[in-house]
């Protein structure tokens, strides 16, 4: 039997000027969307040559996660710090934290993502027509991983 539960997953971010020492902990996840997710990835590419000739080569693609937190939590809180800190606005410069993150899942390897930045994130909380607010999704990039296999 394989157990292949998710629950007491944390995640830590490392912002190389706002959050350099102290890392951020996330673990407040969503219940309306995946908590912690990847884009698949194209790893290469194919094509036809002109005489029926099979091609691939291979392509670099970064690594996509996104964190889906609960609205108002420490979690989104932090999250959102950070969000405001590299967004650029007039009058306002960019912290340009280049960004680690670890998740950690109980009893397996971590997941190291390094060389990164956050991507995209909401400036404000949304409400949903259920009535309650929306979860918050926060979108990352990373050039390199290390760990978590599988």
């Amino acid at each position: 039997m394989s157990d292949i539960s998710a629950t007491g997953l944390v995640v830590t971010i490392l912002a190389s000027n706002s959050f350099a020492v102290v890392p951020l902990v996330i673990d407040e996840w969503a219940d309306d969307s995946d908590p912690f997710d990847f884009e698949n990835l194209t790893i290469a590419q194919d094509a036809m040559g002109l005489n029926g000739d099979y091609l691939t080569w291979a392509s670099a693609t970064p690594l996509r996660p996104t964190l889906n937190v609960i609205p108002g939590s420490t979690s989104d809180q932090l999250l959102g710090t950070l969000f405001e800190l590299n967004r650029v606005g007039e009058n306002k410069a960019s912290a340009g934290d280049v960004i680690t993150m670890t998740a950690q899942y109980p009893g397996q390897l971590p997941i190291v993502l390094s060389g990164g930045a956050l991507l995209n994130g909401s400036p404000a909380s949304s409400a949903a027509s259920a009535g309650r607010l929306k979860s918050k999704q926060y979108g990352f990039g990373f050039g390199n991983k290390i760990g978590g296999i599988g």
